[in-house]
């Protein structure tokens, strides 16, 4: 009479990452539903009681003596009756998606687990790219305890911003400009160290733009361990070289493809997949520039381009609808966790948390010097 306990794994799928990405995907949907339907069944609860309320009130043999205390009391306990049913059930889905949860969180691959995983403290460097990425953690404010792991396909679909801006929320409000945009930027190395740490040797590049050269503390990591080819660019000229660099690669690719003959690039092309770090956008960047970014964000994530933006959109704010698709055009996640984030099958908005490492752990440096050493070995 009990229900089955849950196996990782237990989801549609020819291989163990596929199916356990599945089986995220639906304890995801799992949860959304269950809350809908949680906060459905609140809703009308309480517009029931208002409506008898007003019922009550309106007769005016309810107004003197007991007749109206009493017709308040039975409303209220039907409503208190329909929240009680409705949370028995909640707490009954509950209660599974967190076992299931607790067997799939140990189970999950290297590019699924989160920093604390102990398959990051034994990392090897993969022989073949992942199916998907952890970018983060989702949880609705019911229950901030049950962790849906936020996964995105690979390759990127399409770029990421995090968001430096004091204004997203409240909690950013809170906090100094400075430490927030040391904060963003941390948090965009974390995810480009991620990538770097699942695809093979020499399937992945990094760029970085740092047109003010005012995240050399964040970018430590991947300068210090030499995953980067080239130092990050900065100042007008460092930036126009990496973009026009870029985008040369995407129209060499985009007309190979077209051609039939994407085997036949010039030796020069780095055929791996490319990341550019852009922080503190747009300081640095003139027209041409912009152009030049709006195009990678457009057409670099088909022919393997992808952007991961640092920047506040407050800062940008004097092009005015310009750049609207280019903010749209990105996954927005914050520094911070954040409620910005809509599920696509009822729409609620979910806490995103920021995947980081724990302060003084030596975890990301001791990653992508393997990351760099593998390289290196590629290479010759």
């Amino acid at each position: 009479g009990q229900a089955a306990q849950p196996v990782a794994g237990d989801a549609s799928g020819w291989s163990m990452d596929e199916r356990l990405y599945n089986q995220v995907w639906g304890m995801f949907e799992d949860l959304a539903r269950t809350m809908a339907a949680y906060r459905s069944a609140v809703d009308f609860a309480e517009s029931r009681l208002e409506q008898e309320l007003d019922k009550a009130l309106s007769d005016p043999r309810n107004r003197i003596g007991n007749a109206g205390t009493n017709a308040r009391e039975q409303a209220r306990a039907k409503c208190d009756g329909l929240i009680a049913q409705a949370r028995e059930v909640l707490e009954r889905d509950i209660a599974q998606l967190t076992a299931e949860s607790q067997v799939v969180e140990p189970a999950l691959p290297l590019a699924y687990a989160r920093w604390d995983s102990p398959l990051w403290t034994a990392y090897e460097l993969p022989m073949e790219i992942p199916m998907a990425l952890r970018v983060g953690d989702l949880h609705l404010p019911e229950r901030p305890e049950l962790i849906i792991p936020m996964l995105v396909r690979l390759p990127l679909e399409r770029g990421m911003w995090v968001d430096s801006g004091r204004a997203a929320s409240e909690a950013a409000l809170l906090m100094d400009q400075a430490q927030l945009k040391r904060l963003a930027m941390d948090t965009a190395v974390a995810q480009a160290a991620r990538l770097l740490a699942v695809y093979p040797a020499g399937e992945f590049t990094v760029h970085v733009i740092d047109p003010a050269g005012a995240a050399a503390s964040s970018l430590a990591p991947l300068v210090q361990s030499g995953v980067l080819d080239e130092p990050p660019a900065t100042g007008a000229g460092g930036v126009a070289a990496v973009l026009a660099k870029l985008t040369q690669r995407v129209d060499l690719v985009q007309m190979a493809v077209r051609g039939g003959a994407a085997d036949a690039l010039p030796s020069g092309v780095d055929t791996a997949e490319q990341l550019l770090i852009v922080n503190d956008f747009p300081h640095g960047f003139d027209d041409r520039a912009l152009t030049q970014l709006r195009y990678l964000a457009d057409e670099g994530p088909s022919v393997g381009v992808h952007l991961l933006m640092v920047a506040d959109r407050e800062d940008a704010s004097a092009y005015g609808p310009l750049l609207d698709p280019l903010w749209r055009s990105l996954l927005r996640i914050t520094p911070i966790p954040d409620d910005h984030l809509a599920d696509p099958w009822v729409g609620h908005a979910w806490t995103y948390e920021p995947l980081l490492t724990p302060p003084g752990s030596r975890l990301l440096v001791d990653v992508l010097g393997q990351v760099a050493s593998a390289r290196r070995a590629w290479r010759h």
